[in-house]
Parts: C-alpha cells; structure tokens; sequence
C-alpha cells in the first residue's frame, strides 16, 4: 500500500492551471505531489475538507514588503510582519534593503537581516539589495551570495543610509546589472520634478500634498528608467506604479519589447484622493493616492496587461512617526501598512468591478513569483510546487480594526473600512501556520518560515 500522504485537502473550488476544479490536493514532505478527483480515496495522515463558501487557492507571494529590522524594528519586525503575512494569506514576502540598518546594500548587511529573519519568520521570506551610489560597481557579489534584484530610488528615500540614484547612476547601475543578468526595482520619481512643486512645502490638505508629487515626476522618472533599459538591455521593474498617464510609455515599451515590467499596490486600486480627508496622514505615501479616474485607469490597465502585478509596499512606521505632526503631510512619514489585509483589499475591490477571483490570483501569486523566478516553486497549486495553500472565503466579509491587526504598529489607512474575503486557514509547505478558530480568534503555529535564495536566473514575466 501506498505510503500515506502528510496532508489531504479537499476543496470544492481549487485553483489550478489557469481554473477552478474540484480536486483533493495531496502533500508530502511540504510539495503537492498529486492533485486527484474530490471523492478519490486518498491515504493521509491529516484530511481537510473545505466547507462550502471556502475555496484552496496558491498563497500570496508579496514581492514588496519593508520589515525594518535590524536597525528599526520598532516599526515593524520579521515576528510581527511575518505573522501579518501569515494572517492575510501570504506566504511568501521579498523583504525590502531599506528601512533597516544596516541597509542590504553589502553582503555583510544581507548576512545581518538573514540573522535576524531566520529564527522569526512565520512565512518564507527573500531579500532585495539595494543600489545606492556607494554600492555601484559592488552589486554582482549580493546576486551571487542570492537576491532577488536590487532596489533603486531616483528621488530621496526619506532615510540619509539609503540615498538616491542620479540619472547617470542609473545608467551606470543598469550596465553593472545586465552584466551579470539581474534585475532592477525602482522608485520612480524625478526630484527635479518634485523640487519645482513643492514638495518640501508644509500643508494638512491631502489635494496640496498630491499636487506636491504630480503625475509628471513618475512620468519623468519611467521615461529615465524605458531609456536606460533601452540603451543597456538590462531588466527593470518599476514599483508602485500610481500615475495612468505614465502608462502609455510603459505600453509602447512593452510593444517595443523591452524587458520592463510593472506593479502597482493595493490603496491606490482601493482609495481615490477626493476621499481622503485633509490631515489623515494614514494615507500618506510616495507616490500619492490619485483621483477617481486616474484609479480607473489603474484597473484598466491591470485587466489589459500593462500592468503585471500587485504588491502591497507594507511600509509601517510608529504610530508617533505618523501622526504626531498634527496632520501636516510633509512631516508625517510616507508609507501605509497594509501587509496583512492586501489580499482581501484587492479582491473587494475587483469584486465591486466585476473581476473574478482568478485575476486577482494571477496579479498577487503568479506575477509576483515570476517577476522573484519563483515559477514552478510559489504562487500555483501543481505538482512539485510548494505546499502554500489558502483555505479563502471570498463572499464571507469583515470589517477592518487597525487594532486587530498583527503589524507591530496598529495604523492602517484600512481602519473601518468593509472588506470581502476571510482567510480561515493558511499552510506554509504543507503546515498550517495560521488558522481562524471558531470564535474567530487567530491561531499562529511556531516560526517555521525558511531564507529564501534566487537560484539560477529565472526571471521574467
């Protein structure tokens, strides 16, 4: 007789292959090993059977997370932040190089985040380095030693270890990286762009601080970035895509073939500027949150392909950092905590637009794992992927208390707000790492998350 699995799970509704099907999802030494017909009989020593309303989908692969630890942990940390992802269905999170110190811009600053993540982690967790001017010319040891690309920004970071790149840094990043074939993430904003509107100007109004940071600095920046990509041939992926009318670059850029890639987040597919009130300085981040039409257009874009993937830039802070400056925009920090709720964000969002489940599992599970190379591993239910499994109500509902959530700092533009989709249970290789208990209370298992490394160089989307 066949030795039994370690876990069965049996869903109604599975997500496999581009469709839903009933299966029974069959796991051994933390792989899916065989996916069978629902009634099949099936040797296990653990069996789930989803209840009616729950569908098995891939977990969450969030390529865009700031953890803060070392350095200023007091903002976020891998215990807690981890455990965000767990409970929001994530099971996978590429840690940003910046805001810790010391920032991942050398191998030994790698060697200290991975120091500080291994005996903590809830989820699996990757590393990005950074290109920062001091490290160009240094970069090909951290790919070497396993990143998954290297983070660049083009307009100040808002923290003095991690300054930004000149247009001719760029460039020069940009050959070093095609070089060795890697990948660069940027922020894309043109400072000059910024310095002419205004944008070290105090104001409470939120319209003032979005026309601080206008359209035109991303639009400028992508162009720097198309160009560059153009010129070396090196890949480029730009973060948190919030302007549409940079998108018909981007669009031209793709049909030209070049190897760009782009993510936007979900607060600007969920939140429009008229909405937000003058000094709510929860919903400060950099780029803005823009208009109605504008986040329209974001959508539009998702559905069409020019824009590749979601990820939530988790960017937490200390609730003093956020509001203590009695609602002035500037002095507040830029950022917006939504690691543990990104999934169900998206999802009622989509779901008001009439978009179905599977898009949003194409831009949160299988984009992110293309873009890291993490095909075939994260972000799919098949055979010989990893056991990351959500057990996902997506009609159930619940209302968000930034209180409740496990972020180490209890801010979140999402405080009150309604939201479709409940994760009752997420599996990391196979163990369950989160569940929700009857009572609805959260049940976390020990840290049993792994260090990830790129290996080879499969990348693209």
């Amino acid at each position: 007789m066949t030795a039994p699995f370690d876990l069965v799970v049996r869903s109604r509704a599975v997500f496999t292959e581009g469709r839903w099907r009933e299966a029974a999802v069959a796991v051994r030494d933390g792989i899916v090993v065989l996916l069978a017909e629902y009634e099949e009989e099936i040797p296990a020593h653990v069996e789930v059977v989803l209840p009616e309303g729950q569908v098995l989908m891939p977990g969450v692969v969030d390529s865009h997370v700031h953890v803060n630890e070392p350095g200023r942990t007091e903002w976020e940390g891998f215990t807690t932040g981890t455990r965000a992802a767990a409970a929001g269905g994530v099971t996978t999170i590429v840690d940003m190089p910046l805001n810790s110190i010391p920032p991942t811009t050398t191998v030994e600053g790698l060697d200290v985040k991975r120091a500080a993540a291994e005996p903590q982690a809830s989820v699996d967790v990757g590393f990005w380095g950074g290109a920062i001017p001091s490290s160009l010319g240094s970069l090909r040891p951290l790919w070497e030693r396993g990143v998954f690309g290297f983070k660049a920004f083009l307009s100040p970071s808002g923290v003095d270890e991690f300054p930004h790149l000149t247009t001719d840094q760029l460039n020069a990043a940009l050959d070093e990286i095609a070089g060795f074939g890697g990948l660069l993430i940027v922020h894309a904003e043109d400072p000059d762009v910024l310095d002419r509107s205004g944008a070290s100007e105090s104001s409470t109004h939120y319209l003032d601080f979005v026309a601080s940071r206008p359209d035109l600095a991303e639009e400028d920046a992508i162009a720097h970035v198309i160009a560059g990509v153009r010129r070396s041939g090196a890949r480029a992926h730009v973060l948190h895509l919030s302007s549409a009318r940079a998108l018909d670059q981007i669009r031209a850029a793709k049909a030209e073939g070049l190897p760009i890639t782009v993510e936007t987040c979900p607060h600007y597919l969920s939140f429009a500027a008229g909405e937000i009130p003058d000094g709510a300085t929860q919903f400060k981040c950099c780029p803005p949150i823009r208009d109605e039409g504008n986040r329209d257009l974001l959508w539009e874009a998702l559905v069409d392909g020019t824009i590749d993937l979601v990820a939530s830039d988790h960017s937490p802070s200390t609730a003093e950092l956020k509001f203590s400056s009695g609602g002035d925009f500037l002095e507040a920090w830029g950022g917006i905590s939504g690691l543990q709720v990104s999934l169900p964000a998206v999802w009622t969002a989509a779901r008001d637009r009439g978009i179905p489940l599977e898009r949003v599992i194409g831009w949160m599970c299988e984009g992110p794992a293309a873009l890291t190379g993490l095909t075939g591993s994260k972000g799919s239910i098949e055979p010989g992927a990893a056991a990351d499994l959500v057990a996902f109500a997506p009609e159930e509902s619940f209302t968000v208390h930034a209180s409740e959530l496990e972020h180490r700092n209890k801010v979140s533009a999402f405080d009150g707000r309604e939201l479709h989709g409940v994760v009752h249970t997420t599996w990391l290789a196979g163990a369950p790492v989160y569940s929700l208990a009857p009572a609805g209370d959260a049940v976390f298992a020990a840290p049993s998350g792994r260090l990830l490394e790129r290996t080879g160089d499969r990348h693209g989307l």
